[in-house]
């Protein structure tokens, strides 16, 4: 008999995924101009030049079985060392090539985190509203997910719940910010706070909690905004990061694990990822995408299209009557459903021809995102029909 839960997972696509496939079969029905379709995380910005021109340098002139042949299990050593070395220039740390890992993205750093600290049953907090696979991962790693509630007016961390949802079985808190899906950036206050109840934590039970910073949307980040870094501000921080966005590489999958050198028992911790690594058989990152990294580490795409969508739609959906707190990174929208119902609203935005995502499983329930990593134009041509489901709810 096959596994029970793997059928479950596979036999059932995200919501978001179940959008974006409804959103082709609409396409091709009615024309893809005439279907908002605002579901994906897919950066709508090209790579920068220097990406496309390495890629391009790497394959002419590398010597071809060397540039597509595996890489140590822990990824190259020299790209490892540029990441280790960028990471201390910008954050004023210490860290060494034996401290990154490279992976398929985020989602696997993710899976090898929890794996590598979490026992059977024990327990890693999240802030709602959170990415919906951080469940899976979770209870793939063996733990149990605790979701601590925000404060819903402003979308930060609730340091009051979250100290409640600390228990003796607390074994890893995962913070993602900017976050997907409201878009918010948690303030130095907020996470100096989040910290120290941390520490104190620890210090009560007398065990190690693990901070898992998942980080794929560090660079998109709107004005003056500080996006804190973890590692300066906790001790046994994890940080996982993704150039999905950041490069606009997301079919690429490449990323990274960082581990704190100044974590308690770091290099155990390390050897640990390593190990969780292995048995999930994340080992070896894709080459040509390892080598594209080292050649372009400081490369960053160009975040204005975001913000001029990010705009365009907060100021017409908020003069619309809609509640939306208004994001400072990332590239999403979360908007609160007039009548508390997501799935109502996603079924009346969907008579307009507008595909939200009903966010209930992202831990809010009442809420839907708005992808607007999109083009321009689709935002624009969207707003008659967001200004005619406004009328729906009569705002």
């Amino acid at each position: 008999m096959y596994n029970k839960k793997a059928y479950a997972l596979g036999s059932k696509r995200s919501i978001i995924r179940e959008i974006f496939e409804y959103s082709k079969v609409r396409a091709q029905e009615i024309g893809t101009d005439k279907v908002y379709d605002f579901s994906l995380g897919n950066p709508s910005v090209e790579p920068p030049k220097e990406v496309t021109e390495t890629i391009k340098n790497l394959i002419s002139t590398n010597n071809q079985t060397l540039l597509h042949g595996y890489t140590s299990a822990q990824g190259d050593l020299a790209v490892r060392t540029v990441i280790s070395q960028n990471i201390n220039s910008r954050f004023a740390l210490n860290l060494t090539p034996n401290n990154i890992y490279m992976t398929c993205g985020a989602a696997a750093s993710l899976s090898i985190c929890l794996k590598a600290v979490m026992n059977e049953g024990e327990e890693c907090i999240v802030f709602s509203p959170f990415f919906t696979e951080y469940r899976v991962f979770v209870e793939n790693a063996g733990g149990k997910l605790v979701v601590s509630n925000p404060n819903f007016d402003t979308l930060q961390i609730d340091l009051e719940d979250f100290n409640s949802k600390i228990t003796e079985n607390t074994k890893a808190v995962i913070i993602n910010s900017p976050n997907n899906p409201s878009g918010v950036v948690y303030s130095e206050e907020i996470i100096l706070k989040v910290c120290s109840i941390l520490e104190q934590k620890q210090a009560e039970f007398g065990h190690d909690i693990y901070l898992i910073s998942d980080e794929p949307y560090r660079e998109l980040v709107y004005g003056d905004v500080k996006v804190p870094y973890l590692m300066n501000y906790y001790k046994n921080t994890m940080v996982c990061y993704s150039y999905s966005k950041s490069l606009s590489l997301p079919g690429e999958r490449i990323g990274y694990i960082a581990v704190n050198p100044d974590m308690n028992n770091s290099s155990e911790v390390y050897l640990a990822v390593c190990g969780a690594g292995r048995s999930l058989g994340y080992v070896c990152a894709p080459s040509l995408f390892q080598k594209v990294i080292e050649k372009c580490i400081n490369a960053k795409v160009n975040i204005d299209a975001y913000k001029q969508n990010r705009d365009i739609i907060y100021n017409a959906l908020t003069e619309y009557g809609f509640d939306c707190v208004k994001p400072d990174g990332a590239f999403y929208l979360f908007v609160k459903s007039p009548d508390g119902d997501a799935y109502s609203m996603y079924e009346k935005a969907k008579k307009h021809e507008i595909l939200l995502v009903p966010c209930d499983d992202f831990g809010i329930k009442g809420y839907v995102r708005i992808a607007y990593c999109v083009d321009k134009k689709r935002i624009e041509n969207s707003l008659d029909a967001f200004m005619k489901l406004a009328k729906d709810y009569s705002l």
